[in-house]
Order: C-alpha cells, then sequence, then structure tokens
C-alpha cells in the first residue's frame, strides 16, 4: 500500500488512504463480529492480536525494504502507546456500561475534544465555519441515537474518560510523526510492540485465562485462522489510521470516521434490511451534510494558503 500510494499526486494519495481505511474498517467490523457471534473470543485480546499482527506485518515490510527503521527512544513514545491501551480499555468499558446510543453520542464528543486540545496546547487555530460544520454532526449523531441514550453515573465516567484518552490518542499519533520526524510506517513500528506489552498486562484484568471463552480457551483451528485474519485486516486499518492522520489531521480523521458510520447504517439498510427510523434517515443527512461542509470549507482554506505561498516573493 506504502509502495502505491507514493505513486500518486498528493490528493490522490490521501483520497487512497482514506479508501483503503473505509475499505478494511467495514471489513473488520464484519470479521470482528462473526469472531464474537460464532468464536465468542475475548474482546480486549483479539485487540492484542490486532496490534501483534500489525506489528509482524511491519516487521516484514521494513525486511522487503518497504520502509526503514528509525530508531526511536521509548520515553518519547510511552504515552501514545499508553493512551492506545486507555482508548481500548474504556472505550470497551463505555460500550460495556452504556446504551448503544450512548456510546455513539460519547464518541461523537471526541472531534470538538480534539479541536480543544489542538487549540489549547498546540495553539492551533480553527475557523468559525470549520467549528460550525459540528453543528449538524453532532444534531445527526443526536436524532440517530435519541430513543437508545440513557445516562448512569459509571457508563458516564467511562465514557468521558474514554473520549479525552481517544481524543489525546489521535492528537499524538499526528503530533509525534511531525515532532520525531517519521512516517506512519516508522511511528507504528514501534508503537505496536510497546502497546502490544501494556495491553498483555491490562488483559487479564478484563477477560479470564482459562476455560471457555478464555484467553488460552480450547480454540478450535478454524476460529484461530479467522483471528489472525482479522489481525492481518487490522493491520491495513491501524496502518492507514496512522497515514490519514499524519498527512491530513486528527478533526479530518474524526470526519472521516461519521462518513464511515452513516455508510454503515446505510449498507446495513441496503443489504440486510436492517430498520431505519426516520430519526435515524434524517440524522445520516444532518451527518452527511456536516461532513461535506467541512470537506469545502477544508479544500477551500488550503487553496487559499496555496494561493498566499505563490504570492509570496
Amino acid at each position: 500500500m506504502a509502495q502505491t500510494l507514493l505513486n500518486l499526486s498528493p490528493n490522490g494519495r490521501i483520497v487512497a488512504g482514506l479508501l483503503a481505511n473505509l475499505l478494511s474498517s467495514i471489513c473488520i467490523v464484519f470479521i470482528n463480529k462473526w469472531i464474537y457471534v460464532h468464536y465468542g473470543f475475548p474482546n480486549m485480546t483479539l485487540t492484542l492480536v490486532h496490534f501483534v499482527v500489525t506489528w509482524l506485518g511491519l516487521y516484514i515490510c521494513q525486511k522487503m525494504d518497504i520502509f526503514a527503521p528509525k530508531s526511536l527512544p521509548v520515553r518519547r513514545i510511552v504515552w501514545l502507546a499508553l493512551s492506545f491501551c486507555g482508548f481500548v480499555a474504556f472505550t470497551n468499558l463505555s460500550l460495556q456500561n452504556n446504551s448503544i446510543g450512548t456510546y455513539q453520542l460519547a464518541k461523537a464528543m471526541t472531534t470538538p475534544v480534539i479541536i480543544l486540545i489542538q487549540t489549547t496546547y498546540y495553539k492551533k487555530t480553527f475557523s468559525t465555519k470549520i467549528k460550525l460544520t459540528l453543528v449538524p454532526i453532532t444534531l445527526g449523531v443526536i436524532l440517530n441515537s435519541y430513543f437508545d441514550v440513557r445516562f448512569n453515573l459509571l457508563g458516564t465516567v467511562f465514557a468521558s474518560l474514554g473520549v479525552l484518552v481517544t481524543s489525546l490518542y489521535q492528537v499524538w499519533v499526528g503530533a509525534k510523526q511531525h515532532e520525531l520526524q517519521v512516517n506512519s510506517m516508522q511511528l507504528l513500528y514501534y508503537q505496536a510492540p510497546l502497546s502490544s506489552g501494556f495491553l498483555l498486562c491490562v488483559v487479564p484484568i478484563f477477560e479470564p485465562l482459562t476455560g471457555d471463552g478464555g484467553i488460552f480457551g480450547p480454540w478450535s483451528l478454524p476460529a484461530l485462522l479467522t483471528v489472525f485474519f482479522s489481525g492481518v485486516v487490522a493491520f491495513l486499518v491501524n496502518l492507514s489510521i496512522y497515514w490519514i492522520i499524519g498527512n491530513t489531521s486528527a478533526v479530518t480523521y474524526n470526519m472521516f470516521g461519521h462518513f464511515k458510520f452513516c455508510i454503515t447504517l446505510i449498507g446495513g439498510y441496503l443489504l440486510f434490511h436492517d430498520p431505519l427510523s426516520l430519526n435515524q434517515a434524517l440524522g445520516i443527512l444532518c451527518t452527511l451534510a456536516g461532513i461535506l461542509s467541512y470537506t469545502h470549507f477544508k479544500l477551500a482554506e488550503q487553496e487559499e494558503g496555496k494561493s498566499r505561498l505563490a504570492q509570496r516573493p
């Protein structure tokens, strides 16, 4: 994927990266759903497998000279690795202690929190037009999940922590690539094994070690092969996430995440005849309107920036 992207124009590379993320993300949702329903494989252990396979995939890539590893001090990326583990743990706990509607509503708050973090700590500015695009997107998510939103103290705490840690993780993915002068593969090559090690310490707290459904349970060969295949797809998901954030921004990646959510709902309705209420249809239209507005304003700002650079002596 990396070599193919390099041969494209800058805009072409961004579109190809977004398309790769879209296809792999949708694919992994269905594979993971199959694994949970048919095999009962533990959730966090599956995430651990994903990151181990991601590191193995990157190791093979560097052996094939697709990228050259860059020596990085562990202390510079340890918080990035820890934030990933927190993001996985708190997201799972939020889903476990909240309704689907509350969970989705909390996830929608990631985008404004990212903007707040980047504005406050990284002195990045966002135009009023860009900020206003969050209004229809948030409204769309509320419409989609209105009848399933239920708050409780523990669920709200986990959801809030999940939003904060997820936002920090996504901001740091982009910031570390620029700060350390590395590309997505070079950074992920170091972060994947670190996060795997941290997750290995956390997993036994949340999931059983032995017996049916345990980490070292009596898994069948088809189950293990499906889990490994899920890890291969996760390698593409993780790599494309890092690439998108590194070449665009965490906010753009989040906007794309809302788009994927709409596509999943529409796909479920068209392909599997899942019920789609009037509220959900209006929610999808609001969200898509916000995403299209964001894309329009962002492209206009980029063109304006290029014009200013061209006019400089």
